[in-house]
């Protein structure tokens, strides 16, 4: 009997939604289906002008997104199943990452607010919809993130390699997964601070276009060291883990900050060099304990990022993409949500408390049927 689930993931790079559909019945997730949905210009407009700090949207603006995203959510799912023979009938879930507006894990009163309505993503789709992930891990006390991790350590494990599975989105993270035969260490995981966010917002910014291919604009500049080091004089980079981020945080306001003063007459791609010297050196300082790093997400295409972070990283471990353990890079979040959907329904916990914080493991999500 197939064990059908499809996951959606919209990250904070903007670059489209994610849809996948996943069998998990050999014990192992098998990617059937797989589809990008584009955001038109106007909706990603909208989400950029609301995650900015300063942004005065309204409660009918914000419902007005929400519902949006919740039918584009759909749209993806509908068009995935286009790309398959399989009846929507014998999909169990799907498990919906929605769309980060606002992640604040800290202070009195902590949250992680996504997009993307589930009860409309259910309605239209007419699957069972498991959404809203975070919201009981940061109840226990957690960050609420990063959650890909327990997913990681369900299929990544290696026997006797520690593994470090990169995922560079818009944000990057890691996750440090002891070899099973390893009694010491415990899996692990946050995010580093930037990665391709900062990358593609400057490049919209002086070149109009979505993001840097292939590292090329960054290549043409050179990395102002002094700036880098201004940059890395932040303090949630030296902050401990658990921890976690996102474009609240890290974004084109934060950059133009750190840019005022004397930094302000930099050549935009010698900026854009820097900035992508932050994402690999921020990532290789946190990678000191792996045998081996498999990355996945958008970051991977990035061949003057990864030139950088080789460069940058202390020891020499294996440096490949999760190709190499049969996950495609590109897919991999959206596998993982396609799995915590799974997870919810067999009611089984899905957050790993080291990572995240929690008092404890917790069952996530909330389910539409």
């Amino acid at each position: 009997m197939r064990d059908y689930f499809i996951g959606l993931m919209s990250g904070t790079s903007l670059d489209g939604i994610d849809a996948v559909l996943v069998d998990f019945s050999n014990n192992k997730p098998d990617l059937i289906a797989y589809h990008s949905h584009p955001f038109p210009d106007t909706i990603r407009k909208n989400i950029l002008d609301a995650v900015q700090p300063a942004w005065q949207g309204s409660l009918l603006q914000f419902g007005t997104l929400d519902q949006t995203l919740g039918k584009l959510f759909s749209d993806a799912v509908n068009q995935l199943l286009t790309l398959t023979p399989i009846d929507k009938d014998q999909i169990i879930a799907i498990g919906s990452h929605g769309h980060t507006l606002w992640h604040q894990p800290a202070g009195e009163h902590p949250f992680s607010l996504q997009l993307g309505n589930a009860n409309r993503i259910a309605e239209l789709t007419s699957i069972t919809t498991v959404a809203d992930f975070r919201g009981r891990d940061i109840a226990a006390g957690g960050q609420g993130a990063p959650l890909v991790p327990a997913f990681h350590a369900e299929y990544l494990t290696h026997p006797a390699r520690n593994r470090i599975i990169l995922n560079i989105g818009g944000i990057a993270n890691i996750t440090y997964l002891p070899s099973s035969d390893n009694q010491v260490n415990q899996v692990n995981g946050f995010d580093t601070g930037p990665g391709n966010g900062l990358i593609d917002a400057w490049i919209a910014t002086h070149k109009h276009k979505p993001y840097d291919k292939s590292g090329q604009w960054a290549r043409s500049g050179k990395v102002l060291q002094n700036l880098l080091e201004h940059l890395l004089d932040e303090p949630y980079f030296s902050a401990p883990h658990p921890k976690s981020t996102g474009k609240e945080y890290f974004n084109l306001h934060w950059l133009r900050n750190k840019l005022s003063g004397e930094f302000t007459p930099c050549k935009p791609k010698d900026v854009q060099a820097t900035i992508t010297a932050l994402t690999a050196y921020t990532i290789a300082k946190s990678c000191n304990k792996g045998d081996e790093i498999l990355v996945c997400g958008g970051g991977v295409h990035n061949e003057y990022l990864i030139e950088l972070l080789a460069e940058y990283l202390i020891s020499t471990p294996i440096l490949s993409s999760t190709t190499s353990v049969g996950i495609d890079p590109d897919w991999m979040e959206a596998i993982a949500f396609a799995w915590l959907a799974k997870q919810t329904l067999e009611q089984k916990t899905a957050n790993l408390p080291a990572v995240t914080g929690a008092k404890g493991t917790r069952i996530l999500g909330a389910i539409y049927q």
